[in-house]
């Protein structure tokens, strides 16, 4: 609230001026009291007989806006007949419709739209716990491709919207709405378009390109140069067109472990030949096997052998110092799979319909030759009471394109230069 003006006689000098500068009284400043006095009440009162109707009109406008519940527009209608004879807007639009949408790197927001004839449908085919599944598609199609990931989280069923943690930023993304089953089936209600998850941290690819463009040329609806990013050249770079990176690059990194057990298990086993300085020690080299069945080496520091020992064509040493004398050669390499897990201690596991023996803590480990092929390995577990059930299908395909290998007792001697 305003504090209240005292009246004009009791005002210092000091108020009585800025009272005449809010008035536009001229030269205030120059004079006396009196005369500012004066000249103020003279304006006060010529502003009492000029403008008391004009501030009375403007009163009685504002109290009569007070109690307009609408408001007319330019045409000359109003504005609160805009919704007049519009029905409620329904509860669902009978069609089944899901939508995710990146909200940031970690975090993402989806909503749905399922009738309920359609989930009662489900339900009649064994679906027991609605759930969203996100899957990772990123460079791929999930229509007849498989996912590089799967995040399931269940939900309610009177829901309508959900928030989702987003497993790795800077990829692609669709989220299913669907039944479990008991017996492990996954019965999709609707699936979202793919969309395209921000990274957390701004990207590390920087690559210029100068392109000479014509002054006269048309560029509308046209693409001079594309941009390709290093992730996406490297997924079109190998042989397989649905080939993952990601999984290509942890398999080359299990490969050179496993290549590192294998050669030095073979040096291990070799003899000693005269003659050779790289061969000093050898019979000393051995490996040493890791709980998971992989080794690596353990190099004497006297021996002179290192990792160079292993090339890209097989198992071989230096040929420096090595003299000019038959030699035999020989190289045996092979593949098995394991499939690892764990559950609950006094459940059943079957791989592929034959029951797995767990550990006393529900681990399990099943190790087997992997030949060319395809390995079909269903794995389910059931609970004690048989009330519950968790499975998940694997399949694993090998192919080997060529194979120059023999063993030690059927290498020949070959001269070299």
């Amino acid at each position: 609230m305003a504090k209240e003006r005292p009246p004009l006689d009791e005002m210092t000098l000091r108020q009585l001026r800025r009272v005449a500068s809010e008035y536009g009284v001229s030269r205030y400043s120059r004079m006396r009291k009196a005369q500012l006095l004066a000249a103020i009440q003279q304006i006060e009162r010529t502003k009492v007989s000029v403008v008391p109707t004009r501030t009375l009109e403007a009163q009685e406008a504002v109290e009569a806006a007070k109690f307009e519940l609408g408001q007319d527009d330019r045409t000359g209608g109003s504005l609160a007949d805009v919704d007049e004879g519009l029905a409620e807007l329904p509860d669902g639009y009978g069609e089944s419709r899901i939508v995710l949408l990146p909200r940031d790197p970690q975090w993402a927001y989806t909503y749905w739209d399922i009738p309920n004839d359609h989930k009662e449908d489900l339900r009649k085919q064994g679906g027991q716990q609605l759930a969203l599944r996100i899957y990772d598609v990123t460079d791929i199609n999930i229509d007849y491709q498989s996912p590089h990931s799967i995040q399931e989280y269940p939900c309610d069923e009177l829901a309508r919207e959900w928030y989702l943690p987003i497993p790795v930023s800077d990829r692609d993304y669709v989220v299913d709405i669907g039944y479990r089953c008991a017996d492990g089936r996954w019965l999709v209600l609707a699936r979202s378009a793919p969309v395209h998850v921000p990274p957390v941290y701004p990207s590390d690819w920087i690559e210029d390109h100068f392109i000479t463009v014509s002054f006269e040329e048309d560029l509308r609806s046209k693409t001079v140069y594309e941009l390709v990013p290093p992730a996406k050249r490297m997924a079109t770079a190998g042989v397989q067109h649905d080939s993952n990176p990601i999984y290509d690059e942890i398999f080359g990194m299990a490969q050179g472990v496993e290549a590192q057990r294998v050669a030095g298990s073979l040096y291990g086993s070799m003899q000693q030949v005269p003659g050779s300085a790289q061969m000093v020690g050898v019979e000393s080299i051995s490996s040493y096997v890791t709980a998971s069945g992989m080794g690596m080496w353990a190099v004497p520091t006297m021996s002179g052998v290192g990792m160079s020992g292993v090339g890209m064509s097989g198992a071989g040493f230096s040929a420096s110092a090595i003299p000019m004398r038959p030699r035999q050669f020989w190289l045996i390499a092979d593949a098995e799979l394991i499939v690892y897990g764990a559950t609950e201690p006094d459940a059943t596991v079957t791989i592929g319909g034959r029951p797995i023996k767990l550990n006393p803590d529900g681990t399990f480990r099943f190790q087997m030759s992997f030949q060319d092929g395809l390995i079909d390995y269903p794995i389910m577990a059931v609970a004690a009471d048989g009330e519950q059930t968790r499975s998940i299908h694997m399949k694993f395909t090998r192919e080997t394109p060529s194979r120059n290998t023999n063993t030690k007792e059927e290498a020949v001697p070959e001269w070299f230069a």
